[in-house]
């Protein structure tokens, strides 16, 4: 067992993931966590119940040996379902290539297995019910509360992965002229709010299951991810203001009026949409950045602490399980030099995860505004095909989803500059004269 002593502020996905990974590699894991114990039932309320996850995170479970584990309790998605307004559903695909999907996952569940899995180890003490208050950067102690007394902890490095919230990340910001401390939070004028298709009275899904099913209505739409139980996950991403707006919408009659309007081929499937929609809260969507991640070689944050996005990637957890990856990588390079590898941590990761905050706000439009688009779907067939035909080319999308090793950043760059050439050549009149093989040595050269 190594001497070192890690705690860590945050039992979410990414703190839990990275108690598994630093026990493996037998340091001492203290993880703090305000909520209650998962594992005596409790839901993790007021978050979505299902996440996409892809090849990122797959590949940091996998180096924590529990993949194979995870994929038995998800839902593969192959592509996304499109229901446009008067037209018939079409399954849009993730990628021309069959192996290349997504998967709809529990966070709950996926979250209580990581929990179980760091609590098999001796070196890994959870502690739940645990408020932290303070952080003392420069010294790795933490202040807590529990059960109504103040404590403390000390430890040789402390990590926040709590989230968009993050204490530890406040601890920084109250040093911001001492650190130099960038922090920015952009929210879109949308928020979002959860429904639910409920399972068939044989308990089977109501729609297609293999899909993340998307209602697009210009500026506001509804998504649906599939659940183990039959059921599906809908999400309302609608404005504030306007007819659309959630403030606007505050009347059964009011939501009646619009839902037979806007999303007719859904209603029939939601009978309860009344009690869920007036019941259910509205949630904000916003953009965490902040720089640097460090302080004083002995607290880091990661994962939303340190880069919250929107969820329009679907590559929020996976860029928080990858934080995981990425920091083991370092540490294996270094060793427990941990000044040297909070500095490379956070120097490979900072411009990284800003390139999918980006990109995230890009597929926000995409999914609301040009899923039906007709130079769109001419492009997405172009891409299927190339995808097929040519084993060297990924689309902007299978580069980031499907392609772990491959930077965020890198996906970005190079997927922005296929995307722009080929909505140029879909744009030309004689788009279908062009073959393959040119569209093909047009992109690979970028």
């Amino acid at each position: 067992m190594k001497k070192d002593k890690i705690i860590i502020v945050g039992a979410g996905l990414c703190g839990t993931l990275l108690a598994v990974r630093m026990a493996q590699k037998g340091f001492q894991v203290v993880v703090y966590e305000r909520r209650e114990d998962m594992r005596k039932g409790i839901e993790d309320a007021g978050r979505s119940i299902n996440l996409a996850l892809s090849a990122r995170g797959l590949l940091a479970l996998e180096m924590a040996g529990i993949k194979e584990a995870i994929l038995e309790e998800c839902i593969p998605m192959r592509g996304r379902m499109i229901h446009p307004l008067g037209g018939e559903a079409f399954l849009s695909k993730y990628s021309g290539r069959a192996e290349d999907y997504i998967n709809s996952v529990s966070r709950p569940g996926l979250n209580l297995a990581l929990i179980k899995e760091a609590d098999k180890f001796e070196n890994v003490q959870l502690k739940f019910d645990c408020k932290v208050n303070t952080v003392d950067l420069k010294n790795a102690k933490i202040e807590y509360e529990f059960d109504g007394e103040f404590c403390e902890d000390e430890g040789a490095i402390v990590i926040g992965t709590d989230g968009a919230g993050s204490v530890v990340r406040r601890s920084m910001m109250a040093q911001t002229t001492r650190l130099l401390f960038n922090y920015s939070q952009d929210f879109l004028r949308h928020g979002y709010k959860e429904l639910s298709i409920l399972p068939a009275e044989n308990g089977d899904w109501k729609i297609e299951k293999e899909a993340l099913h998307i209602w697009p209505n210009g500026h506001f739409m509804i998504i649906a991810l599939p659940n183990l139980d039959g059921s599906f996950t809908l999400t309302m991403f609608h404005p504030y203001e306007g007819e659309a707006g959630f403030n606007t919408l505050n009347t059964k009659e009011k939501v009646k009026d619009f839902f037979e309007k806007y999303y007719p081929t859904l209603l029939p499937h939601i009978p309860h949409l009344y009690e869920e929609y007036f019941e259910n809260p509205v949630g904000t969507l916003g953009t965490i950045k902040c720089y640097p991640w460090q302080a004083f070689g002995k607290t880091l944050i990661m994962g939303d602490a340190a880069h919250a996005i929107v969820p329009f990637y679907g590559q929020g957890m996976n860029a928080s399980l990858e934080d995981v990856r990425i920091f083991d990588e370092t540490l294996e390079e270094y060793g427990a030099d941990w000044e040297q590898v909070f500095a490379v941590f956070q120097e490979k990761r900072k411009h990284n995860a800003d390139a999918i905050a980006d990109l995230a706000i890009d597929n926000f439009y995409e999914m609301r505004d040009h899923v039906d688009d007709a130079a769109f779907m001419r492009k997405r067939k172009i891409e299927m095909q190339l995808e097929q035909q040519f084993p060297d080319y990924y689309s902007k999308y299978s580069l980031v989803t499907f392609q772990p090793n491959l930077p965020y950043k890198q996906a970005m760059k190079r997927g922005r500059k296929q995307d722009e050439l080929l909505l140029k050549m879909c744009s030309d009149d004689n788009f279908d004269k062009i073959s393959l093989e040119e569209y093909h040595k047009e992109l690979v050269v970028l």
